[in-house]
């Protein structure tokens, strides 16, 4: 990076301070091989350390698991393949990107999103960006594959900041990722967590799978609003002046349609709307092959929910060969070849350092210290012995707090809902409620924080324009969002609590149900 663009991407003031102390930091991938090591040497620390708490997954008291014995080492040199090999994220990103690399390599990307630029208003492409970032939580994770990249590519079109773009992109995909107003698999699954966490209490509460719809519904116009807000008047002007240094030939191309794209386009979009209506088709009878044993389509056992990824590789390859063919920018089956390594060429360092995060996942894990962190917050909590909003509000605080440094969101419900469901539930307090105020908390901080996995990808996304973009770049750039989401949000909660708007379908605020 030149001595020019770095100037002018470093700022005053605290986010100033942030980004330039976060770009001090290690390179990701180092920086997971150092707190692997932290987390070798506290688990051996902590493991001779006796503590009075009760692990609510086995009922027995929690032990630090010492990583550091023959044992444990050669067990975890034995799975370190198999930890990389099956870390979620690293086959959704590779899978997706195949077929997002045809559609871009044939053009297919650029000519739709150059063809929407000419309906759609500049100043409407903010909360355009972050309202497709919100509906694609239906989708699983199609929105850090997909929809990120495009926001800077759309904004870079539109003549605006491209990084600006991939921030209000990542606010809606990740920081507003329970406020949904689409049904998605998140919802079944937080739900039988909740209901599981109910039941070490009370084995009579049913918990709705839609116990939190029109909460998160509500939310989404909150989260929009604020993104477009934060968006438009803080992030853009800050990061304004920042040079796009990235290498010429990989930026989206400016110009106008030609005919041949115009046709190419036309019918790659009727192949796309083809594919989905057979999708549709197929997935509304009863006896549906895409539906569940029970006939659900959004719980995360549907196969309609498992094979999303394979969906969207789908979605974008059989359009880009449409394209390519129709457009004549694809000349043979090598092309389509072409576009799937070029887009595996993007993707090695997000390999190296997804090796390093799974091995420090594994490792997290196994030592128990997360389960440690949530058991003393929440023996915080109770210790405060405070009313229904105080206690909500520390719920928040407390998920915003691990999410730091447990990226999944369901094994973070699965880990604290055992503790949070009944805990509150004993001060009468509904699991639809407490559920609610984990929604918030987990959403406001995913933005921030380099361990959540697909954090490092976001990264690689920003280089693609200024290229000495590091941790603390994107970080001091989504802390805005964070505040702002976790503020407002919380105060959100606490006021349609006080209004007693309902929560969802047959949910209650109080314990037991009145």
């Amino acid at each position: 990076m030149s001595d020019d663009v770095q100037a002018s991407s470093t700022n005053g003031g605290f986010l100033g301070a942030v980004e330039r102390i976060g770009n001090k930091l290690p390179d990701p991938a180092v920086l997971f091989i150092a707190l692997l090591f932290v987390v070798w040497a506290l688990s051996w620390l902590l493991s001779y350390v006796s503590f009075d708490v009760v692990d609510p997954r086995s009922g027995q008291p929690l032990v630090i698991r010492n990583l550091l014995t023959g044992t444990s080492f050669t067990e975890f040199l034995s799975v370190m393949v198999t930890n990389f090999s099956h870390f979620h994220p690293v086959g959704v990103v590779l899978v997706a990107m195949l077929g997002i690399g045809v559609a871009e390599h044939t053009g297919f990307i650029n000519a739709a999103i150059r063809s929407l630029l000419n309906v759609t208003p500049t100043s409407l492409l903010t909360p355009m960006v972050i309202l497709v970032g919100i509906v694609s939580h239906s989708a699983v994770d199609a929105g850090y594959v997909l929809v990120i990249p495009l926001g800077g590519v759309i904004f870079y079109a539109a003549g605006r900041h491209p990084l600006a773009g991939i921030a209000a992109a990542f606010a809606g995909v990740s920081g507003g990722f329970s406020a949904n107003f689409v049904p998605s698999s998140l919802d079944p699954l937080l739900q039988g967590l909740t209901q599981a966490g109910a039941h070490i209490l009370d084995t009579s509460v049913v918990v709705n799978p839609l116990n939190n719809y029109f909460f998160t519904t509500a939310s989404s116009v909150i989260i929009i609003g604020l993104g477009w807000y934060i968006t438009d008047k803080v992030v853009e002007p800050r990061i304004s002046k920042t040079g796009i240094d990235g290498d010429a030939e990989d930026l989206p191309e400016m110009h106008d349609l030609a005919p041949s794209e115009r046709r190419g386009l036309r019918w790659a979009l009727i192949a796309m709307v083809a594919g989905l209506a057979l999708l549709v088709g197929t997935a509304l009878p009863e006896g549906s092959a895409w539906r569940a044993a029970n006939g659900d389509l959004t719980s995360s056992a549907a196969p309609m929910m498992r094979a999303i990824v394979s969906l969207i590789f789908l979605l974008f390859l059989v359009p880009g060969v449409v394209f390519g063919i129709v457009s004549g920018s694809m000349k043979s089956s090598r092309d389509m070849i072409e576009g799937m390594t070029r887009s595996m060429h993007g993707m090695a360092y997000y390999l190296v350092i997804m090796f390093f995060i799974a091995q420090f996942v594994y490792a997290f894990g196994q030592s128990n210290l997360g389960v440690l962190l949530a058991l003393k917050g929440a023996e915080f909590l109770r210790s405060m012995n405070a009313g229904a909003p105080i206690t909500i509000v520390g719920i928040v605080i407390l998920t915003a707090f691990v999410n730091i440094f447990v990226g999944s969101a369901s094994g973070k419900w699965g880990l604290l809902a055992p503790i949070f469901v009944p805990m509150l539930m004993s001060l009468g307090i509904s699991p639809d409620l407490t559920q609610a105020a984990y929604h918030v908390g987990d959403s406001s901080t995913n933005i921030i924080t380099p361990l959540m996995p697909y954090f490092p990808l976001v990264v690689v996304y920003c280089q693609r324009y200024v290229k000495g973009t590091g941790i603390g770049t994107l970080t001091a750039m989504m802390l805005p969002y964070s505040m702002w989401f976790l503020g407002v949000w919380t105060v959100f909660l606490l006021a349609y609590y006080a209004i007693g708007l309902p929560l969802g379908f047959a949910a209650s605020y109080t314990y037991p149900p009145t």
